[in-house]
């Protein structure tokens, strides 16, 4: 199983004049090291809660025949194909009328249509390829807040602390990163 990142996001979550306003930061010398910061806290962001910030397409690629499956991004958008290899080798792709897309429950899921059955599927690694949609929409103000503050207080930290070490002792805050991000990751199986 495997998730390709077809269409990235076209914008990031927060902006370099917004993390430069909440490190309190003047000055343009380190506005591409701030970008940077922004791109790998969003990554942390979106790995840790399972999520897709701004809209992006993936292809999943999953084993197996065709069946019911929860999708392992959130949130989900919409589905754009379903292709399969069937039986004689040939790529095919499912027909909408076969299966229902569940995009309003917290992990995004296909299921089969009232009174429909699935096709015959090779049982074969990679052999079905699912394209979907997901994010909380293309603009930064569709991601929750406490999503971008979360964001923010990264690239705020990193700033600041530049180094994996440190002579100082660091103890986290009561209300952590994690504390922030909890109820917004997703588990998926």
């Amino acid at each position: 199983m495997a998730l390709t990142l077809v269409t990235p996001p076209s914008i990031e979550p927060v902006t370099v004049a917004e993390a430069k306003t909440n490190s309190r930061i003047t000055g343009s010398d380190d506005d591409t090291y701030i970008g940077l910061l922004i791109e790998a806290a969003k990554d942390h962001v979106e790995n840790y809660t399972k999520r897709s910030l701004i809209t992006q397409t993936w292809d999943w690629t999953i084993d197996g025949g065709l069946r019911n499956v929860s999708i392992p991004k959130a949130p989900l958008q919409s589905i754009t194909s379903i292709k399969y290899i069937d039986n004689t080798g040939s790529e095919s792709t499912l027909s909408t009328s076969i299966y229902k897309v569940d995009a309003s429950s917290e992990s995004g899921r296909i299921v089969l249509a009232y009174d429909q059955s699935w096709p015959t599927a090779r049982h074969e690694i990679n052999n079905v390829t699912i394209r979907l949609v997901c994010g909380y929409g293309d603009a930064a103000t569709d991601i929750p807040e406490a999503v971008r503050f979360a964001i923010l207080w990264l690239v705020d930290h990193w700033y600041e602390h530049r180094s994996s070490v440190s002579e100082i002792t660091l103890t986290e805050t009561p209300i952590s990163l994690t504390n922030v991000l909890w109820p917004y990751r997703v588990d998926f199986f």
